[in-house]
This record gives C-alpha cells, structure tokens and sequence, in this order.
C-alpha cells in the first residue's frame, strides 16, 4: 500500500506550489519542492511504508529548500533601491 502514497506526496507538492502562487509569503514553495522531494522517494522505494520517516523526509527536504530558495532568490543586501529624486519634480 505504501507504493501507492507516492502521488498524494506529489500532488500535495503542486497544491502548495499553486497556493504559493495565489499567496505571496514566499513559505509554501519549500513544502511543495519537500513534498515533491518525498513523493518521488517513496515512488522509488527508499522510505518504506512507515509514515515517519516520510515526515522526517518531508520536514527535512521542506527546510533544506527553503533555505536554498532563500539563499538564491532572497533579498540581497543593497537590492534595496532608494530614491533620491522625485519623479514629478
């Protein structure tokens, strides 16, 4: 039975993706790429049938591309553009 749990995973990963489109708070798309990152495990055979390591996996995957997305998409110091000038004067 645990074979066929793949698919909630990866479905669950495309629900979060598309909330993260609907919501900007730049927090789901690290639970979408865990539970796609989870699914694909379990579909390969590596997680067992267990439920708890494929939570482990999914907090795990969760934080690790969160900090990833983070890291390569965050706001880099001096990104921040100030303006000087008014545009009307």
């Amino acid at each position: 039975m645990w074979w066929q749990m793949w698919w909630v995973w990866v479905v669950a990963g495309g629900v979060l993706a598309i909330a993260e489109l609907l919501v900007p708070a730049f927090v789901f798309l690290g639970f979408a790429c865990g539970a796609v990152v989870t699914g694909l495990l379990v579909l390969a055979g590596a997680l067992g049938g267990s439920w708890a390591p494929m939570v482990f996996v999914f907090a795990v995957a969760s934080l690790g591309a969160w900090f990833g997305l983070r890291a390569v998409f965050g706001r880099h110091e001096g990104q921040v553009k100030v303006w000087e000038k008014d545009v009307n004067d």
